[in-house]
Parts: C-alpha cells; structure tokens; sequence
C-alpha cells in the first residue's frame, strides 16, 4: 500500500524514504520528494517538503491499508492538487508575459525617417547649437 499511495508523487518528484525506530514501539516514517534530474521543472519549497508520520508500526500499516482515505493518501492528493494549481500558474503568468511582450512590441511607434538625430540626443548633452567657449542658455 506505501507504494500505491506515493504515487501520485512519484510522476513529478523522485522520492527518499526514511525509516527510524523510536522508543517504546513508535516508527517514524519520512517520505522526501525530490526534482527529478533533467527536468525544467523548479518546484517550489511546499512541494519538496518532507512528509513525515510518527505512530506504531501497526496503526502506520493500517493507515497505508485505507490508500486514498487514510492521511498519507490525502496528504499525497493535497500536494498534488497543489502543485497542479502551481503548474497552472506557472503556465497562465508565462502565457501573460508573452501575450504582453507581443502587444508591446505590436504597439511601439515605428522610428521615423529625419526623427533620429533628435530622439538619439541625450537628455544630458548640450544643445546641438552650442558653442564650446560659452555657457548654455536655458532660453
């Protein structure tokens, strides 16, 4: 059952598991989601946290026994469901830049023909008209 409920995880993360006996009976059970390698894919610091579960050996397997209804089933749906809603996001905000970038571009005034000495000219410089041996005027 600890297989089938992970994965869901494991189609978008590569998974470590931990397992440490504790005093009088207890285990803790610590699953680590990880990037898969080769993948464009950053998740954020929600998604790669460790799960982890601490009770008796006995009440860990039958939580895994209920699968999808027991806690680290729904705890793997929540995740999912949340790194899909990130993946969406992620897709809408790249779609945006584009759509915005494209009609930047589509909207800026083409350069003109005998306009570019006066748009090339630094807001800093002197007039074109000036002389080197007097001051600038402002008027």
């Amino acid at each position: 059952m600890l297989i089938t409920s992970l994965l869901p995880l494991l189609a978008r993360y590569s998974l470590g598991c931990d397992l440490v006996a504790g005093p009088e009976g207890r285990v803790t059970l610590t699953i680590i989601p990880r990037m898969i390698e080769g993948t464009g894919h950053k998740p954020e610091a929600g998604e790669i946290r460790p799960i982890s579960l601490t009770a008796g050996a006995a009440e860990i397997d039958a939580e895994l026994a209920k699968g999808e209804d027991g806690a680290l089933g729904q705890l793997i749906a929540g995740r999912k469901a949340l790194a899909d809603q990130l993946e969406e996001q992620r897709q809408a905000t790249e779609a945006a830049r584009a759509a915005a970038a494209t009609k930047i571009k589509a909207e800026a005034p083409s350069p003109k023909p005998g306009a570019a000495g006066a748009s090339a000219q630094a807001p800093d410089s002197p007039p074109a008209d000036a002389k080197p041996d007097e001051p600038a005027s402002l008027w």
